[in-house]
């Protein structure tokens, strides 16, 4: 009777409470990515610079990003997730289509920085519930994967919409804007009427919380991830030198369709092996396979090459994203998982602000190549310290045998 009552609580596989996450970040990511996937072409129009779009991306992105670790932890102090999560995510879908009344990058900036906020109000409660929604049948992997699948899904939805409305509207950046608000707001009536929260038990909320609670193996793995990113700039910029090598405007949401429609079809499958294998083999891949892409988009010179690159793109993101939440997840205890998560998101985005301004620089200086190889070999030393960090790992449980 119990396994006949499980089934019904499962959906396509999973939880219907991840399911139901799931289905606001596909929400949710529909409408983000129909406004992003535009958003620097429609900049080029208001006059701004490569440095000035990454520079708006970078500050919208780190200045919001404290908020994923202050979230987290005022999520594990009170022992509930959903109610960042609603604010949150109406504030993307409140102020999403508001793109559509700016005239200068300044306004953007004011409306990009909001909306980020709320991504940095829901994010780390968001993993944090994922994570505690998964610990009675220890399978965080494949969990994340379906999760980080389902916002891909969205980041395929999104751009395919865009690229329609601009097709049956050459330019007309601003319909795409105002269309972007609808499944948004949908994405808000899911997560406020089908989600529910992973209840946790008093003994596993937050107390009093230092530095020295978390493990060192935390602190190393976000000095790698740190190290990574410094070097993975703003996706903006992919866009941009997509537009360079003579891709068209209405064709340029179609680069991160396919970038995304290859996430979404590994995000499961690498999920469930990092359950199998251990995430920081995945992970290892990963880096190696985004130095190589990244020295690929350096030299790539045609139309047929970008749109290779960004599949591969796409299973790159598959093999880290949300195998890097799981591996926080992994080594954090139980009442600091928001908190864990909150700072490594918080990291991720305060990061990408040096990452944004060293690209942007490059691009403007330089050429198109030179940020993407800078790019390339951060991702190879990432990949040899994080070789380090496996081998650290599999000596302590040598050690512990």
């Amino acid at each position: 009777m119990a396994d006949n009552q499980n089934k019904h609580k499962r959906i396509l596989g999973v939880e219907s409470n991840i399911f139901f996450v799931g289905l606001t970040s596909f929400l949710t990511d529909t409408t983000t990515k129909m406004v992003y996937s535009i958003l620097p072409l429609f900049l080029t129009t208001l006059g701004a610079s490569k440095t000035e779009i990454s520079l708006i991306e970078g500050i919208a992105e780190s200045t919001a990003s404290v908020l994923k670790s202050l979230s987290g932890w005022w999520s594990d102090k009170i022992g509930r997730n959903k109610p960042f999560m609603i604010i949150g995510y109406g504030i993307t879908a409140i102020l999403s289509p508001l793109f559509a009344f700016v005239a200068t990058p300044l306004q953007v900036l004011t409306i990009r920085f909001i909306e980020r906020v709320g991504k940095g109000i829901r994010t780390a409660p968001r993993d944090s519930l994922v994570a505690g929604s998964s610990e009675e049948n220890n399978n965080a992997g494949l969990n994340f994967g379906f999760h980080k699948a389902m916002d891909n899904s969205g980041a395929i939805v999104g751009p395919l919409i865009a690229f329609a409305v601009l097709a049956a509207f050459p330019g007309d950046y601003r319909r795409v804007f105002l269309i972007a608000a609808i499944p948004g707001l949908l994405g808000l009536l899911s997560i406020i009427f089908f989600v529910k929260e992973a209840k946790r038990a008093k003994s596993e909320r937050l107390g009093k919380l230092a530095f020295r609670d978390f493990p060192k193996d935390f602190y190393l793995f976000l000095l790698i991830v740190f190290l990574f990113t410094l070097g993975n700039s703003t996706d903006a910029l992919l866009l941009i030198k997509a537009s360079d090598v003579g891709v068209s405007d209405a064709f340029i949401p179609i680069m991160y369709l396919v970038f995304n429609t290859v996430s979404v079809a590994f995000s499961v499958p690498l999920g469930k092996l990092s359950d199998k294998i251990g995430r920081k083999r995945i992970i290892i891949g990963g880096y190696l396979m985004f130095a190589l892409i990244y020295f690929g988009f350096g030299k790539a010179a045609t139309p047929l090459a970008i749109v290779i690159l960004f599949a591969f793109y796409g299973l790159y993101s598959a093999a880290t994203d949300g195998i890097q939440k799981a591996l926080v997840s992994d080594i954090i205890g139980k009442e600091k998982k928001g908190t864990g998560l909150g700072l490594y998101n918080a990291l991720l985005g305060m990061t990408l602000l040096p990452a944004s301004l060293i690209g942007g620089w490059l691009y403007d200086t330089f050429n198109n190549r030179v940020p993407f190889y800078f790019g390339a070999v951060t991702a190879l030393l990432s990949a040899f310290l994080m070789f380090l960090f496996y081998r650290r790992g599999k000596r302590n449980e040598e050690n512990r045998a």
